[in-house]
């Protein structure tokens, strides 16, 4: 899945940080400061921050009416607790309903006695061990078996990309893990804190010492917070690099059996019957929850963030564990927010091989057909995705599409060479438009804040300012709203930026998606406003 902390912290300290933790070198210098904490919000005029307007957003809705909108998170699931979401949580209202009633949605991942599989491995591992031992060191395709065989030499070639990548991470990863360890209790240590206690990149300024290995524990978590950013803390960045240390080590050494065990059913099976639990605040849930509070995250309490839409009703759908989702899961999740009012589906997720796509395409089906928008996340790889397609997409097995699925990329918070994140996804047939996706700031669990890159920040932006759209003119059809959107975004042509993925290329901004533009609250909802409703319900 699009993992926030696996690509902000994982990915960066396995590459960015390695010539620093071997030589002790001095910190990167910052090119920029960090952007506000709120720049996702901003207007580039007013603020200089390439957001999306928000204020101006509800200046024009000064004076109106609006309905509330229930808006589904499929994702890894949400701190129900959390102050800033539980007066915004959506309740099951059916008590007969077989996915028990008084849930604030629904886990697919879960089992009996409360127990859930949060942590998996990625699709192209599940396939390969399911079908190596009928085919390896197999040449030709067996008779009457050429499909299978075709794809099995897809899974092939995916899985051993996948493994050389995570092989390759976990020799940098071991010693990561054990520098930072070890300049972790020095630091620590000269600071007299207790072990429950933390520091930031403010109290190594307090280390003034020239002893030669406290010197070089402060260059190295110098060297850490300044790629990362200075809002981090020693915890949390041990946490999310031991977190994908273990990830990676469970793509080498997978444990398939989690998903038999905990949750019971055939992931290869789906005969309709109910499956899973009601549990939702899981330990890995602070992805959804930061998603969801950019979606909806109650605004004007004085507390923790303000979400884009300021009257929806959040229902959380734990389909996504730490590794890829199953498209059992998934098909299933987007059914159940169809079925019980969704009106805006947020995705953040996706991978790299589908092996039953077609019971997803149906489920985005069955989504169009009752007007339900769907809104996805591009993803992290830094690649093309009209050359290389990541999955779910809303290109069917037969070559159709629908109209009521976005697919959005991660820009930056100025307008110059990084605008376009260099770690999203792009394609000038695949991607529809960009969204900021570059230190965002959400609520995470317990009480927390987390601020990450990711398209899977830029997504909940765009299905919040959909939400938004609905809230005020409900009798527009997903379709409109989804133009409305994509109709907010000036092309940049003529902005050259660095292309994602790449160190030294430039291109056209305009060449990365279908609108070649960042989406703006005000001009979409402006946009809408203009629209005849054609909504039928």
């Amino acid at each position: 899945m699009h993992k926030l902390k696996n690509y902000a912290l994982g990915s960066m300290l396995c590459g960015a940080l390695l010539v620093s933790l071997n030589t002790f070198a001095q910190p990167a210098v910052k090119t920029e400061p960090d952007p506000p904490k709120t720049w996702h919000q901003m207007d580039l005029k007013t603020d200089g921050f390439y957001g999306v307007s928000l204020t101006q957003a509800y200046q024009f809705l000064k004076g109106k009416k609006s309905k509330t909108v229930v808006v589904t998170t499929i994702d890894s699931g949400i701190d129900t607790t959390q102050n800033d979401l539980k007066s915004v949580l959506w309740t099951n209202p059916v008590k007969t309903d077989p996915y028990v009633g008084d849930a604030h949605g629904w886990d697919f991942l879960g089992g009996k006695d409360g127990k859930v599989d949060y942590t998996e491995t990625t699709e192209e591992v599940r396939q390969y061990y399911k079908l190596k031992d009928k085919y390896a060191g197999t040449t030709t395709a067996p008779a009457g078996q050429e499909k299978e065989f075709a794809y099995w030499q897809s899974v092939k070639a995916t899985y051993d990309t996948t493994y050389n990548k995570a092989q390759a991470e976990i020799k940098d990863l071991t010693m990561e893990v054990n520098v930072l360890s070890a300049t972790n209790y020095y630091i620590k240590k000269e600071l007299k804190l207790r072990s429950d206690q933390t520091f930031n990149k403010a109290d190594l300024e307090k280390i003034t010492t020239t002893n030669d290995t406290l010197v070089q524990s402060k260059t190295v978590w110098q060297s850490v917070f300044t790629q990362i950013g200075d809002s981090t803390d020693n915890a949390k960045v041990l946490k999310d690099l031991t977190e994908y240390y273990a990830k990676q080590n469970n793509t080498v050494n997978p444990d398939l059996d989690a998903r038999a065990k905990i949750v019971g059913d055939d992931p290869d099976v789906n005969d309709g019957k109910p499956y899973g639990n009601n549990i939702l605040k899981t330990p890995d849930c602070s992805h959804g929850t930061g998603v969801a509070g950019l979606i909806g995250a109650v605004r004007g309490n004085g507390y923790g963030i303000d979400g884009i839409a300021d009257n929806v009703l959040i229902m959380s759908i734990k389909a996504v564990p730490n590794g890829d989702e199953y498209d059992k899961d998934i098909a299933n999740a987007i059914r159940f927010a169809v079925d019980h009012g969704a009106k805006v589906v947020n995705m953040s997720f996706g991978k790299k091989l589908s092996p039953h796509k077609d019971w997803v395409g149906a489920a985005f089906k069955y989504a169009a057909a009752h007007d339900v928008l769907l809104v996805m996340a591009s993803g992290n790889d830094g690649q093309d995705m009209d050359a290389k397609p990541e999955f779910p997409n809303d290109t069917y097995l037969d070559g159709t599409t629908t109209d009521n699925v976005i697919s959005v990329g991660a820009s930056g918070p100025k307008l110059g060479e990084n605008l376009a994140a260099d770690f999203s996804n792009y394609g000038k047939k695949s991607v529809d438009i960009f969204s900021p996706g570059v230190k965002v700031t959400s609520i995470d669990m317990d009480a927390e804040f987390n601020t990450a890159d990711g398209t899977s920040f830029s997504s909940p932006i765009v299905t919040g300012i959909a939400a938004l759209i609905l809230e005020y003119y409900p009798n527009l059809t997903a379709s409109q709203v989804k133009h409305a959107i994509l109709a907010s975004a000036t092309p940049l042509t003529g902005t050259m930026v660095v292309k994602p993925g790449d160190k030294t290329q430039k291109v056209d901004f305009a060449s990365l998606s279908k609108t070649g533009g960042i989406v703006n609250a005000y001009k979409a909802l402006k946009i809408a406003s203009e629209m005849k409703g054609e909504r039928k319900e």
